[in-house]
């Protein structure tokens, strides 16, 4: 398990015990990383990033062309594992979870352990606002390699 953010981690470590999750990644709703668990590689934890925050924000934009509100998850159940994609808000923003687990847990444990991981989110994160300094192209490659890098535990 690899955090950005130190308090992610007692929550996301929490959660992964008790869930059984196969694999955890945890984003802002622009797909940026903040922790993650089990992916092996960077092409992988960006890659499934970019199509959680795209899924969410594609499914959020329905449920307002519908008329109702934010839907609370999305599940995928199959054979031999399931996923669900989950957008909450923390007091650093609205995130998103990508969650994988298999037939040795159930969505009800999941959503479970999930919730009670929001919670503690909630209470853990600085309440000062993030510090956003703005990313020069010249320096976005460096940046992501540095994340990516920290991620992957490298």
């Amino acid at each position: 398990m690899r955090a950005l953010e130190p308090w992610v981690e007692a929550p996301l470590q929490a959660f992964l015990a008790e869930s059984s999750a196969r694999l955890t990644l945890l984003m802002t709703s622009s797909g940026q990383v903040v922790a993650q668990h089990g992916f092996g590689r960077s092409l992988d934890i960006m890659t499934a990033a970019a199509l959680g925050a795209g899924i969410v924000a594609s499914t959020e934009e329905l449920a307002r062309l519908m008329g109702g509100s934010r839907f609370e998850a999305l599940m995928h159940q199959g054979s031999r594992q399931s996923c669900m994609l989950s957008a909450f808000s923390t007091p650093r923003g609205r995130w998103i979870a990508l969650v994988v687990f298999g037939p040795e847990t159930s969505v009800g444990i999941v959503r479970l352990f999930f919730d009670d991981m929001v919670r503690q989110l909630a209470s853990a994160a600085p309440r000062e606002p993030a510090r956003q300094t703005p990313l020069l192209a010249q320096d976005f490659e460096h940046e992501l390699d540095a994340s990516l890098n920290a991620l992957l535990g490298r």
